[in-house]
Order: structure tokens, then sequence, then C-alpha cells
């Protein structure tokens, strides 16, 4: 209630004014008179939300399981209705509980046990959208509902525990199963790609080794070339003599061994005519 004479209206505050008992308006924040006597029964409301605790309820689904729900119900009084707060209801707090606690009811008896476990967000706005349907008569704005707790039958806990356990073995199943294969694909790709470095490495060492051979051939057929090349030289420069000589040196080897028939070429006894010759010259002279 007002007091008589100056009163101070805060920001968050309304005050709502009647003369001689009839409303006639709604004072804003700031210095306010008020006439005793006359403007008997004026009031503050204050615009704030306000919290209203629903204390635990059990509610039937619409599968016949009982359940406990305790929740929180939010509003607020609409600047522009401040007066309704006042002239529709006594005490709106108390209204909106007993009205919160019934409307739960409704909600929950339509939807089933498994729907009101995992769809919160459901039920919070059913209840607010059918509570905000009253209260607006009440100049009251529903802001928000939230459900703080919902406690479903023992044996309801004790399945749910059962398949949580189960889902928990499940994954841990799935999880150790994926990892297995993951391994195994590590492993494969491990060994593909140490068999490709392998081969790699193989045949890196046959073309290396190619290579040195063909290298080796070349080099082996140049030095032939060369002594023959060296060779050719030198008996080109060598005379009929020496040539007779090597000859000989050649014979007596060969009458060395074990053999019993040879068989010269016919340049032999040309070369040896020759040298007889030769062998002539060198002593007439």
């Amino acid at each position: 209630m007002a007091s008589w004479g100056l009163n101070i209206v805060k920001q968050y505050e309304r005050l709502v004014l009647f003369t001689f008992g009839s409303f006639t308006e709604v004072r804003q924040p700031g210095l306010r008179w008020v006439w005793p006597i006359i403007n008997n029964g004026s009031s503050r409301v204050d615009l704030r939300e306000v919290p209203v605790v629903i204390p635990r309820q059990t509610s039937i689904t619409r599968d016949n399981a009982p359940i406990d729900i305790d929740f929180f119900v939010y509003m607020r009084v609409m600047e522009d209705r401040a007066q309704d707060t006042i002239l529709n209801i006594s005490d709106f707090r108390s209204a909106a509980q007993a009205l919160a606690m019934t409307t739960l009811r409704a909600v929950v008896g339509e939807m089933d046990l498994d729907d009101v476990l995992s769809k919160r967000e459901r039920i919070n706005g059913a209840l607010q959208m059918k509570l905000d349907e009253v209260t607006a008569n009440w100049g009251v704005k529903v802001t928000r509902v939230e459900i703080r707790e919902v406690e479903p039958p023992r044996d309801v806990q004790d399945a749910m525990n059962r398949q949580l356990s189960a889902e928990r073995t499940r994954r841990a199943a799935v999880t150790e199963a994926e990892g297995q294969r993951d391994a195994e694909i590590n492993r494969a790709e491990g060994e593909r790609r140490s068999s490709i470095l392998r081969a790699e490495g193989k045949r890196q060492a046959a073309i290396l080794e190619a290579e040195g051979e063909q290298q080796a051939q070349v080099l082996r057929a140049e030095g032939f070339s060369d002594a023959m090349t060296r060779i050719n030289a030198v008996a080109s420069q060598a005379d009929a003599r020496t040539m007779s000589l090597q000859y000989f040196e050649t014979l007596k080897e060969m009458g060395a061994g074990a053999s019993t028939k040879f068989i010269f070429p016919m340049e032999f006894t040309s070369l040896l005519e020759s040298f007889v010759r030769s062998s002539n010259v060198d002593s007439s002279s």
C-alpha cells in the first residue's frame, strides 16, 4: 500500500492510484503525492522479474508411468498493465504456483515417459505457453519455465542404468574394434610403403650395378683398344730379323713341351728365308 502524503516511486515500480475506491491512474517513477482518505487503497506494483518455485509434483504420463518433476516459473508484471495485477488477482504469485501445478499434470499426461525424460525443452515451452495464456489476464507475462529435476520411478531408473551400462560397453567395443582396424590399416600401409621402398632400393641398386658393369666394359674395351693400338704401332716399327728372332723364341718354347707334332704357317718359311738372307749379307760384309 502507498502511504499518505509524498511518495517516492522507484524506477522499477508503478503506483496504482485509487480515488474514493475507484481506479484512477498509474503513476510513473518520481515524487508522487497521495491524498489521505481520497486516495485510499493505492498500491505499489513491482515490475521486476519474479521467480516462482513449483515444488515437486508427481504426474502420470500417457503410458501410465508416475514421474516426479519440480521446476521454476519466471514472470513479471507488464508495465502497461500494472493495474490488472491489482484489479484482476489478489496474489498472482500464489495463483501462478497453483496454476503451474495443474498445467504440469496436463502437459505430462499428453506425453510418454521417454519423451518426458528426453524432451525437457518441449515441456518448458508447453508450460510457458499454457501459463501465459492465463496470466495475461492478470497483467503478468511468463518469461520462461525451467525444469530443475525429473525423477522417474525406481524400476525405470534401474532399467536406464542398465541401458547406459550396455551402451557404454557397446561404445567401448566399437571404439576398440575401430582402434584395431586403424592399427591394421596403419600396419598394412607401413608394410606396403616398406615393400615399395625395398623394391625401389633394389631397382636403383640393379640400375647402378648395370651402369657400373657397362662403364667397366667400356673401360676394358677402351683399354684393349689402346693396347692393340700400341702393339700395332710397335709391330709396324719392328724389322724382319726381330720378328724372326721372336719366332725362334716361340719355337724354343714349343720344343720344350711334350708335343711331337708341330704345324708351321707358310708365312714362317718366307720369314725364315728373309732371315737367312739377312744373316748371309751380314756375314759377307
